[in-house]
């Protein structure tokens, strides 16, 4: 008896198709990332347009369509690690610009690390524990009923056009503006209040979920409603509140002392996960180098060769190790800084990859475990070197380096459970996932710089109203400046640890009841350093996605609810590259704005806003088959 055919998976029009939607996907989630200190899964919304144009074409197949997702969604987590870590380098004033050599060298090594730091993982956490992947899970469930995928693709595409319409109404037009808020000063301290009106926002709540939502708004509530009123009551001259606009004092106060409390929080976060996975990790070394030795395995089982694998880690360390030596100027420190990367990049790649396996990738501690690996690097560098700006620019390189290893190895492990459960073959999405991470990195220079030169990267000014906070490379660049110039505020560092630990013990104590309630000490941390107006419409998208699962839509993580959430952040994303173009030709930051006549205030804004949750929260209650 034959054995059964395998279709097709590596095919020039899966591969072509897949380096394009790495590239756009990549520069839209690099506008989000700035925007708003998140990025979503890029998966599912990938594998929808696979599937549309692909069934153009007489002879495609669901394994195709996987191959494509693969490439797209390793784009998007290039773009992750990147923003998340190097517009730091910006705002510490290392560089002017973001050089286009150096930001392809430093994501392209760390993104090629990631996929070759999982490839031993892959058999303990997929084959054999079996993690449940839940991304991984969804996405092989929409791959499995595109054979017509006609509405979904409508509806990603709808979506899309309006996130689209509205960003350029917002921010080109300027017809409201980008957030409600308000501010009030009573007894000495200072409240405040206010939401972002952006669709994409609302639509990383519904993705995440309203556990997480709920747990990012905590950490809001714990920084805005609690911290930054102790704070000014406690700490600042009476006379210079009073004196002060409610609204900038509260975002001062926040962005020069309480986000530093997510920092303690994220360390412990971080340093607690790689804890948690110590004897997962050494099983799935184990298991990896087994499974090399091993005579052949079915196709379905066949990673890259160990040997492979190895001798490439091995020929990526060298170019890092001249990157890092060419800033120090010093062998023994270069040295130290490639070991500290090595190191650390496997260890928090096992971490990233574990912590998909277990609550997806929207809550990996990618953020934590770059925080703390700056934070030592940085104590290195100082013992090592002494205070400087290369050093700081130091810490931040290594912490990129790590920080895209992480991020593309949890993305890269949810790509390989979705081709488990399909069949493929796990050395052709390894080597897919390749491609995607040196295709995204072509572009993301190019975008990084359009954006910064159209919208301008950390605090909002009166030249530059639309700046884009970036606000993890924010605390990078906090921590790396604040280790090597003695300012960095350690005790509100270890009042956040504290906070950390004492979420990490409830949510020792809802584990061991078995709650379907968890909270990961990262979400939080994330909503302590986010600005109060990101977390309010996150958790009013998390509310849309439980009213959706309360009227019993099967499977909302994978039906047309995450359709149109997908393309409403695709769509307002990229319309935000696409309006910098002017900006940037013109010079000119309201080259686009319509006249004042037709300029309104945030209730506009708003009403725009409720009338997006409303639409999201009807096409999500439609069935999931009728998306596909």
């Amino acid at each position: 008896m034959s054995a059964p055919l395998i279709p097709p998976q590596l095919t020039p029009k899966a591969i072509i198709l897949g380096i394009i939607l790495a590239m756009i996907l990549a520069g839209a989630n690099a506008y989000l990332g700035l925007f708003a200190g998140i990025t979503v899964s890029a998966s599912i919304p990938a594998a929808v347009i696979s599937m549309g144009v692909l069934r153009l074409f007489r002879d495609s197949n669901i394994l195709e369509n996987n191959i494509v997702q693969t490439a797209a969604s390793a784009g998007e987590s290039v773009a992750a690690g990147a923003i998340f870590t190097l517009p730091a380098l910006i705002l510490l004033g290392y560089w002017e610009v973001f050089d286009y050599a150096w930001v392809c060298a430093i994501a392209g090594l760390g993104g090629l690390l990631g996929v070759l730091f999982t490839i031993p993982l892959r058999r303990s956490l997929i084959v054999e524990q079996k993690l449940p992947f839940p991304e991984g899970t969804a996405t092989a469930e929409v791959l499995k009923v595109g054979d017509s995928p006609g509405r979904g693709l409508r509806i990603l595409g709808l979506a899309a056009l309006v996130g689209g319409v509205i960003k350029f109404a917002e921010t080109g037009l300027r017809i409201w503006p980008a957030t409600a808020q308000t501010g009030l000063i009573s007894g000495g301290s200072v409240f405040y209040v206010g939401t972002n009106l952006s669709p994409a926002l609302l639509s990383v709540g519904y993705i995440v979920g309203l556990n997480i939502s709920v747990l990012i708004f905590v950490g809001g509530v714990i920084s805005w409603f609690v911290a930054i009123p102790i704070y000014s009551a406690l700490f600042m001259d009476p006379a210079t509140v009073a004196e002060t606009d409610s609204i900038s004092l509260a975002y001062s106060i926040w962005s020069t002392r309480i986000r530093y409390l997510g920092v303690g929080a994220m360390l412990v976060g971080g340093i607690w996960a790689l804890i948690s996975i110590r004897g997962s990790v050494i099983a799935g070394l184990r298991s990896g180098l087994k499974q090399s030795t091993a005579g052949p395995a079915p196709h379905t089982d066949r990673d890259a060769p160990m040997r492979y694998v190895l001798t490439g880690i091995a020929l990526l360390v060298v170019p890092i190790f001249l990157l890092y030596q060419s800033i120090v100027d010093s062998i023994g420190v270069g040295l130290a800084m490639t070991l500290i990367m090595v190191v650390a990049g496997f260890l928090f790649s096992a971490v990233a990859g574990y912590m998909a396996g277990l609550v997806g990738s929207s809550q990996n501690p990618v953020s934590g475990v770059t925080i703390a690996t700056i934070l030592f690097a940085s104590l290195l560098l100082l013992w090592l070197s002494g205070a400087s700006a290369a050093a700081a620019a130091a810490a931040i390189m290594i912490g990129a380096v790590v920080c895209c290893a992480a991020a593309i190895a949890g993305d890269n492990m949810q790509d390989l459970k979705a081709g488990y459960l399909l069949g493929a073959t796990p050395w052709k999405q390894q080597l897919m996932q390749g491609i995607g991470v040196v295709s995204a990195v072509l572009v993301m220079a190019p975008v990084l710089n359009l954006l910064l030169v159209a919208y301008g990267i950390g605090p909002a000014s009166d030249a530059q109203p639309n700046s884009l906070t970036a606000p993890q490379a924010t605390l990078m660049a906090s921590v790396a400046d604040g280790v090597l110039g003695g300012e960095l505020p350690w005790g509100l560092i270890a009042i956040g640890a504290l906070i950390g630990a004492a979420i990490i013990l409830v949510d020792l104590v809802l584990e061991a009841r078995d709650s379907a309630v968890r909270a990961p000490v990262l979400a939080v941390a994330v909503g302590i350093y986010l600005p109060l107006e990101l977390s309010v419409p996150i958790l009013l998208g998390g509310i849309v996605a439980w009213l959706v699962q309360r009227q019993s839509q099967p499977k909302t993580g994978s039906g047309p609810g995450i359709l149109f959430a997908a393309g409403l952040i695709t769509g307002e994303a990229l319309l935000g590259i696409v309006m910098a173009i002017p900006i940037v030709v013109s010079g000119n930051p309201s080259v686009l704005a319509a006249p004042e006549t037709l300029q309104s205030g945030p209730i506009t804004g708003l009403l725009i806003l409720a009338g997006v949750i409303f639409t999201l929260w009807y096409t999500a209650r439609q069935r999931t088959s009728e998306s596909t």
